[in-house]
């Protein structure tokens, strides 16, 4: 009996023609890390679940994928930097610092099983690793990397939005609502989801005063362009220092991004901005793209701490990023916002019409050795067949190679897109020059 062949739900799997787009959106987000001077970097995707384990709780835990191999405790990582805290602490002593990493790789979530979640999904991170301490510059420097990245993915308008988690703390301490500042966080955050009346509710639920309420709601409200904004949260003249500090590492940061070219159209102060997990202890960003703000943030990140508390006792501050690659293409695609236009990794095909496949493979070769990706066609079939192949694969050239074309020294290089033929000698460099005119 023949099984069926079928997925997993939770797993994606693409047509060719989407997975050439897909490595093309991730090779684009590769090169502008490198562009930055970020360091690649590979983990294992199986860990002893006491490392990966070592913080998680809650919603997290349940939905690792964790399984026993002999006597090993065996999970599979859940993001990507929980092996970078372990991967940092074990490798301390040969590490330059800053250490600036990149890792682009797959991650696994047990999550319920819906449209556009996923249970294996790539994540494109970048974070700098300070020893002891990480200036504040450092937070700056991250917008100028998600602007040229959001960019270079082929988005014009989008907007960068920044706050800082100490002034949310300091507002919260002002208020005497310290004991509560993570859920206040995780509620504010959910602002333009669920809407300024419901986020009332939620909050008055943690039997918060209204006099606390309207100056929270006051404060997330507080509106301007970015500059008018800090002047505002001065003016408030907060008497603590969680708040000034961090207002004045707002006011440092802004004044980088601008340093750092990132125009004024591309990022604003949010004060709503509290990225919902406790992690985060400074600068905090999300990502959207102005248009389509449906999708939600492209990429987040922020400033925190100490990155490898549970493995090592030195102080590891650091700030970073995360792209949810797996979902962002997934929407994008189902909107119909790119487009999967090459089908084929070959610039050229070349189709021989002779028993003596001799000169076709060493043509082919030649091309390959100077830089063309280069297919040749090995089955007979006869020529239609072969011409309808590269026609379906949108290969953009082809060379048909017979007796003729042999005794001649000459070639036809046909255009598929024009249908046009043009007679080139029978040589390598003629051949790259007509093709990349």
């Amino acid at each position: 009996m023949k099984v069926e062949p079928r997925t997993l739900p939770g797993f994606m799997e693409l047509l060719p023609n989407e997975q050439i787009l897909f490595e093309q959106m991730k090779q684009k987000i590769e090169k502008t890390y490198q562009k930055f001077g970020f360091l690649p970097l590979d983990t294992p995707v199986l860990e002893l679940s006491e490392i990966l384990l070592a913080k998680a709780g809650g919603e997290t835990e349940k939905q690792i994928y964790r399984f026993q191999k002999g006597d090993t405790d065996i999970s599979m990582r859940f993001d990507l930097t929980v092996p970078l805290a372990k991967y940092v602490a074990k490798n301390y002593g040969n590490l330059s610092f800053p250490f600036r990493r990149y890792q682009i790789g797959k991650v696994y979530r047990g999550e319920r099983a819906q449209k556009g979640r996923f249970r294996e999904f790539y994540q494109c991170d970048i974070d700098i690793i300070g020893d002891e301490e990480l200036d504040i510059i450092n937070d700056a420097e991250i917008p100028s990397v998600i602007y040229n990245l959001i960019k270079e993915i082929g988005f014009n308008d989008f907007t960068i939005c920044i706050n800082n988690r100490r002034i949310l703390n300091g507002l919260f301490e002002n208020i005497n609502q310290k004991e509560n500042s993570v859920e206040i966080m995780r509620i504010i955050d959910k602002l333009e989801k669920i809407g300024q009346e419901a986020v009332i509710e939620e909050l008055e639920k943690l039997q918060i005063g209204s006099k606390e309420i309207n100056q929270i709601m006051s404060f997330i409200q507080i509106d301007g362009g970015t500059d008018e904004k800090i002047k505002k949260l001065e003016e408030l003249n907060i008497q603590n220092e969680a708040f000034k500090t961090g207002v004045e590492e707002l006011k440092e940061v802004v004044k980088y991004i601008r340093i750092f070219g990132v125009p004024d159209t591309h990022f604003k102060v949010d004060l709503t901005i509290a990225r919902g997990l406790d992690y985060y202890t400074g600068t905090v960003y999300e990502t959207f793209l102005n248009d389509y703000r449906e999708i939600g943030s492209v990429c987040s990140g922020g400033r925190y701490e100490n990155l490898a508390e549970y493995y090592t006792d030195k102080k590891l501050p650091g700030v970073g990023i995360s792209i949810g690659l797996t979902r962002l293409f997934y929407k994008l695609n189902e909107m119909n916002l790119i487009e999967t236009k090459k089908r084929s990794m070959a610039d050229i095909l070349i189709i021989p019409m002779l028993e003596d496949l001799s000169k076709p493979i060493e043509l082919a070769n030649a091309l390959r050795q100077n830089g063309i990706n280069t297919e040749i066609y090995l089955n007979n079939k006869k020529a239609k067949a072969k011409f309808k192949y590269a026609d379906k694969l949108k290969i953009p050239y082809v060379i048909a190679i017979g007796e003729d074309e042999i005794s001649s020294n000459k070639l036809n290089v046909k255009n598929m897109e024009t249908g046009e033929e043009t007679a080139v000698g029978f040589d390598v460099k003629e051949i790259i020059n007509y093709i990349k005119k």
